[in-house]
């Protein structure tokens, strides 16, 4: 017996030995209901370590009645009679770590109640080792510390909690919550596996969630069966619209503009080849017929002669004189009267001007002179807003209202740094000495002191929490940590997966798309470090905004000498300021300057030369050289240049002294604009002039004169008119650069019209006295003694058996070859051809002014913008701004709100968040950030947030907090709390505080009890291309008209970039409208002074098909459609005029002489005027306009500014180049197959306006002089 009981006790001491050396280990070994496998605090492993469990495999206890309250108060109701695995410090742990994650997804009550559900089951379920396996432990003080577990759940909670959590946004940083909780985490395992990971901050201890797996887990049971759902019927746990897709309304699909196509063609441009190809079908087969029918007739003919006698009999001879001379009996017969009362008055007034020359030039000088002391208000207009948006538009209103309630947008200052270094291209940045020495590099900007007033960074950026500049950077991640080479990089990595534990000093989460780019697989591999400092702005001219502007300047003398550094470490830094672009601009405007000036010069030149030398040839110069002195003009062109900057000062005085701002575009362009008017006038009034001495010399010089511009006026006139009411229409239009162009530039061709049929009269009243007396040109006190002297009454007797190289060409060769049938029918097709191709072309014309192009080509912003289009993944903030909404009603508070259970369906949060869910139409890409929400749960007690003295907001009111709004604040209660709210500190403790995250997001009125402004900020996709700017301002446009007929809320969208691209939503149906309505002008002022509604239409037609191949061309050469180049169009209807007009009126008045020289060519009726006009005004079109503006646009070519050689080179050359071939080539052939009657010239001996840039007098001798096969 005593043997038996000795083994007895020798095994029983095994036994327990045994089970003692297993119970060391810490590790689960019993897995069954109703027992534990942690419980209670045993210690941490360092001294600044987290308190780590106890390993306890022992049965479940019923808690004391202080540990239940308390786990009840934490995790709910249910665990009222349960036993638990938990002691009081796991739950004071647990309400703390609980706490933190309330204020981040306490918005979703589903999620909430997930989470909370399974960190309270974990830590104190009674049958915890039923999915709980201690895997690791370690010793300290005798004490065993769980380093490692698995906590087991079921595929079907875990993905539960993930659905309900997903969409949960966090309102003051305007980001996911599961990119703070979940690190981003695309599915339930890896949210899991970051809830779990031991990190500071996160897990103390390592927590594996395995996925079930019987045979790799014996004796485990996953817990949780079923996550509340984000759209749980029980309005307990349902989650609004903005953090739950299932909860939101559907919003209407957007009804896009159809965009016609077939195939890869818009439907305009398919049609038009349709059309044109039938056009050439019908035609091929006309020409086929007409060939057959020739050939036939021709063959008849032959047959019938053989038949007949072939001697002529005098009866056929007499038929043929006929014949011959039928072209001459269609000649016009009738007068138009207008066309005679014009030519009196123009008569009356060049008679007066001659007779009186010092007192018509005086005169008209002091009326010039007293215009121009408008430049004593002259002002320069170069605030971009100011130019392109009206000041009574909504967007200007807008911003105003912006600035007023807000204080004008930041202004940002940023920097990109770039590895070029890689052989494949660019590598990664990221590099402990690289991070190391831009960190000294945002030191230095940090410290600079601006030369001009010791400004430093501190005293201008942006702190929104009131000691804390915001610089948006990676070293933010370093503030509290410090950059040390052993663990830069895992810090690094801690801080992008979990930016709201790394928060620099101004304490907002920094977004690793903002402060990186360029990455593929990991941040670390970026390619760009972004870093963006934050500066105050203010009003334009007070002393903080120069302020602000000093301190950018002496920033971009740093950077520029930081690039140089960058470049030696085989790296690239490109950067921006506020002040760079305006910087740059003016550059770029300094550089055209000069080649405008050049460009004038040249065009000046060409000009007075080519005026002084038209009555000079080269045989009366071999005769006698002392004619040059006498007979050149070089001092009237020069008189003549004078008259046009005359003009242009005049009208900029008075629209200075009517307060009408110049601008770049006008000081650019209205001089070229006017020298291509005033040139080709002052040609054909000299030239007419020289005329009339021809044909009565013996007229005193008063009355030649009237006789000239009796002829000349109206042609002027016309051109005047068309020009300056086409002009005139941009002056109704809102944009303010192209209502002031079009004041100054119809102002400017009226008063150069006015001073050439004037000034310009007078002055070459007295040069033809000059003439007349043998005084030399230039200096008219010397008498040039050896000059011949006869013939000097008209001053034109030298030289008048001379014909000027283009004026034969076109007499001789020229006309001919194209009035030909053939040619006729060639051109008709070729000039079709090329209007068909400028309407196909339509739909490809861009909107847009790219900035790069608006700089120097060599600019340091250049490199910026190509990188911020690369590497910047995040588009700019929009708000979207609420006017006198006051929101301490509750009926008010409800359409603002989302997160709560009795806001409306279609509130403003949550349309704005069912449009961050379709960026395609919406580019809207996050969440809005919503004060009034944030304000509403910052008021929870639960948050230990809001306080009283010692006592939370609203712990124990009646009724209670809760989601349905019922009894939150509301009146002068809602000011009181809004104000503290404002105030309270956005901090680790509570991140719903507002201050940091929306101080400058609303405008309190305690006096009024009232909210007059606040905002719903979110951000933009990022936008790439001009396209996308104007995309996502249509569709901000839209959803906030969409919100303000729903909730009946004003409500407007607002993002810094708007204000630039709000012409674009109209300046299509403008451009339209301002064309047709010019054309429609053309079309009246034509018909009525020409007399004709044929010619009228001809020429506007003409126009247009100038017009649609310069807008052709423009989508060739990508010269997108902005105001810019709406200012070119403009011009180019009053140039295409210019360039008509004068055949077109040759061609309705014809000269009786040159049509008397018609007859020789057996041309006939509408053909003999076309060929009149050719010969008339042809050369002078050549040289007068085409090649004076060829000369001048030229020189454009050589500019080193982008936007003068895209928007003016490009558009002007197309403008020159199609302009001249219309006038000169398809206007006469269309004149003489469809023009309008023709009238007799009022001044029966003479003709009409001759080619006067070029001409001599060949074509008014007899028909003798003329070779017999020249026509």
């Amino acid at each position: 017996m005593y043997t038996l009981l000795k083994i007895w006790h020798i095994l029983a001491a095994s036994s327990i030995l045994s089970l003692s050396n297993a119970a060391d280990d810490g590790l689960t070994k019993i897995h069954e209901a109703g027992r534990c496998a942690i419980r209670g605090h045993c210690g941490s492993q360092s001294f600044f370590g987290s308190e780590l469990p106890c390993p306890d495999n022992d049965l479940a206890e019923s808690p004391s009645a202080d540990v239940r309250k308390k786990l009840v108060s934490i995790c709910g109701d249910k665990w009222s009679d349960s036993k638990v695995c938990c002691k009081e410090e796991q739950l004071d742990a647990l309400e703390t770590n609980l706490k933190r994650a309330e204020s981040i997804i306490g918005a979703c009550p589903a999620c909430q109640e997930n989470f909370f559900n399974l960190f309270c089951t974990f830590t104190c379920s009674p049958d915890q080792s039923l999915f709980v396996n201690v895997s690791d432990t370690v010793e300290k003080n005798d004490k065993l510390l769980v380093t490692e577990l698995d906590n087991v759940w079921s595929n079907k909670y875990g993905k539960g909690f993930y659905e309900s959590c997903k969409d949960v946004k966090f309102g003051p940083t305007n980001s996911r919550a599961m990119d703070l909780i979940g690190g981003g985490a695309k599915n339930f395992t890896d949210f899991l596996k970051f809830l779990g990971q031991k990190r500071i901050g996160g897990s103390p201890f390592q927590m594996n969630f395995p996925r079930p797996n019987k045979a790799e887990l014996p004796g485990i049971v996953p817990a949780g069966r079923t996550a509340k759902a984000c759209n749980d019927t029980n309005e307990n746990f349902r989650c609004a619209c903005v953090d739950c897709a299932a909860s939101c309304p559907n919003l209407p699909e957007v009804q896009d503009a159809e965009q016609c196509t077939v195939g890869r063609l818009h439907c305009l441009s398919f049609a038009v080849i349709v059309v044109y190809s039938v056009f050439l079908l019908l035609l091929v087969t006309a020409i086929t017929g007409h060939v057959a029918y020739q050939q036939h007739a021709q063959s008849k003919n032959e047959r019938l002669r053989l038949l007949q006698d072939t001697a002529p009999s005098d009866d056929e001879e007499d038929e043929g004189d006929v014949v011959r001379n039928a072209g001459m009996m269609e000649k016009p017969q009738k007068q138009y009267p207008l066309n005679n009362l014009l030519d009196k008055g123009f008569s009356k007034l060049g008679n007066t001007c001659a007779r009186f020359p010092a007192l018509t030039i005086s005169s008209s000088i002091v009326v010039v002179i007293l215009l121009s002391l408008g430049w004593i208000n002259f002002q320069v207009e170069t605030d971009p807003v100011r130019l392109w948006v009206a000041p009574d538009s909504d967007p200007a209103q807008e911003k105003a209202f912006f600035d007023d309630n807000f204080g004008p947008f930041f202004r940002a200052e940023q920097a990109f740094l770039v590895n070029d270094t890689h052989p494949g291209g660019a590598g990664p940045v990221l590099s402990y000495d690289t991070l190391q020495w831009w960190f000294e590099v945002e030191a230095r900007v940090k410290r600079l002191m601006s030369i001009q007033g010791g400004v430093t960074f501190d005293d201008v950026c942006f702190k929104p929490t009131g000691d804390a500049c915001v610089v948006q950077s990676v070293s933010g991640y370093y503030d509290n940590y410090g950059l040390d080479a052993s663990d830069w990089k895992d810090h690094l990595r801690t801080c992008l997966d979990e930016p709201v534990e790394c928060r620099p000093d101004f304490e907002q989460p920094l977004k690793p798309n903002l402060i990186l780019g360029g990455w593929n697989e990991t941040e670390l591999d970026a390619e760009a470090l972004i870093v963006t400092w934050v500066v105050n702005n203010h009003a334009e001219g007070t002393p903080e905004f120069e302020r602000a502007v000093d301190w950018e300047e002496s920033m971009i003398s740093l950077m520029q000498a930081v690039q140089v550094e960058a470049r030696e470490r085989g790296l690239r830094v490109s950067f921006n300021t506020e002040a760079s672009l305006t910087k740059e601009l003016s550059k770029s405007s300094n550089t055209d300057a000069k080649i405008i000036v050049i460009s004038y010069i040249i065009m000046f030149i060409y000009a007075s030369l080519a005026l002084g030398s038209t009555t000079l040839a080269a045989g009366a110069i071999l005769r006698n050289p002392s004619n040059a002195l006498v007979q050149s003009k070089f001092m009237l062109g020069v008189v003549g240049i004078l008259i046009v900057l005359m003009s242009v000062s005049a009208s900029v005085g008075l629209f200075s002294a009517a307060g009408i701002k110049i601008t770049l575009i006008i000081a650019e362009v209205i001089p070229f604009l006017i020298l291509a008017v005033g040139v080709d006038n002052i040609f054909l009034i000299v030239h007419e002039f020289e005329r009339a001495n021809v044909s009565h010399p013996d007229l005193p010089v008063s009355d030649r004169m009237a006789k000239a511009l009796g002829r000349i006026g109206p042609s002027i006139l016309l051109s005047a008119l068309t020009e300056t009411a086409a002009f005139a229409l941009g002056a109704a239009v809102g944009m303010p650069a192209v209502r002031n162009f079009a004041a100054y530039a119809a102002g400017a061709v009226v008063i150069n019209a006015l001073l050439q049929v004037t000034l310009f009269i007078a002055v070459l009243a007295l040069n033809q006295q000059r003439v007349e007396a043998s005084r030399m040109d230039c200096i008219p006190f010397i008498r040039v003694k050896r000059a011949d002297s006869s013939g000097m009454n008209g001053g034109v007797t030298y030289g008048v058996d001379e014909e000027g190289t283009v004026q034969r060409f076109i007499r001789k060769t020229y006309a001919p070859a194209l009035l030909g049938k053939k040619t006729k029918v060639t051109i008709i097709t070729l000039f079709l051809a090329l209007f068909a191709a400028g309407l196909a072309l339509l739909p490809e014309l861009k909107l847009g002014l790219d900035q790069r192009i608006a700089v120097p080509n060599d600019s340091y912003l250049i490199d910026y913008f190509n990188d911020l289009y690369a590497y910047f993944d995040s588009g700019p903030p929009v708000y979207f701004v609420t006017r006198e909404v006051n929101v301490t009603q509750r009926e008010h508070q409800q359409q603002l709100c989302s997160r709560f259970s009795t806001c409306d369906e279609f509130s403003i949060a949550n349309v704005l968040e069912e449009e961050r869910k379709r960026p395609n139409v919406s580019y809207i890409a996050d969440a809005s950030a919503n004060w009034l929400d944030d304000f509403f749960r910052w008021l929870n007690p639960s948050l230990d947030c809001c306080f009283e003295g010692s006592q939370k907001c609203f712990d124990g009111r009646d009724p209670p907090w809760n989601i349905t709004l019922s009894g939150m604040p509301e009146g002068s209660e809602f000011i009181h709390y809004l104000e503290k709210w404002v105030q309270s500190p956005t901090d680790d403790d509570c991140p719903l505080g507002g201050r940091a995250s929306y101080s400058n997001a609303l405008v309190i009125d305690p006096q009024h009890v009232t909210i007059p402004a606040s905002h719903f900020r979110t951000y933009h996709t990022p936008l790439r291309s001009q396209d996308d700017f104007i995309s996502a301002y249509a569709a901000a446009r839209r959803i906030a008209s969409e919100m303000a007929d729903r909730t009946g809320v004003d409500v407007f969208p607002y993002s810094k970039f708007y204000i630039f691209f709000d012409p674009y939503a109209t300046i299509e149906q403008l451009a339209g409208a301002l064309i047709g309505s010019a054309l429609a002008i053309i079309l009246v002022l034509t018909t009525v002074l020409l007399g004709s509604l044929r010619t009228g239409l001809i020429v506007t037609v003409t126009v247009a098909m100038t017009l649609a191949d310069i807008i052709g061309a423009m989508a060739l050469f990508n010269v997108s459609l902005n105001p810019v180049s709406l200012v070119n169009l403009i011009i180019s209807v009053g140039i295409g005029v210019e360039f008509c007009a004068h055949i077109a009126r040759a061609f309705a008045f014809p000269s009786p002489t040159i049509l008397e020289r018609a007859r020789s060519g057996n041309y006939r009726g509408k053909d003999a005027r076309a060929w009149a006009s050719l010969v008339n005004v042809g050369g002078s079109v050549f040289s007068g306009i085409t090649i004076t503006k060829l000369l001048g646009v030229c020189v454009l070519a050589f500019t080193r500014s982008k936007i003068f050689e895209v928007y003016y080179f490009r558009v002007w050359l197309a403008l020159v180049v199609f302009a001249a071939i219309h006038a000169l080539i398809f206007l006469p052939v269309v004149l003489s197959l469809f023009g309008g009657e023709g009238f007799v010239d009022a001044d029966a001996d003479g003709g009409l306006e001759q080619d006067l840039a070029s001409r001599r007098y060949r074509a008014l001798l007899p028909d003798d002089d003329y070779d017999s096969d020249e026509l």
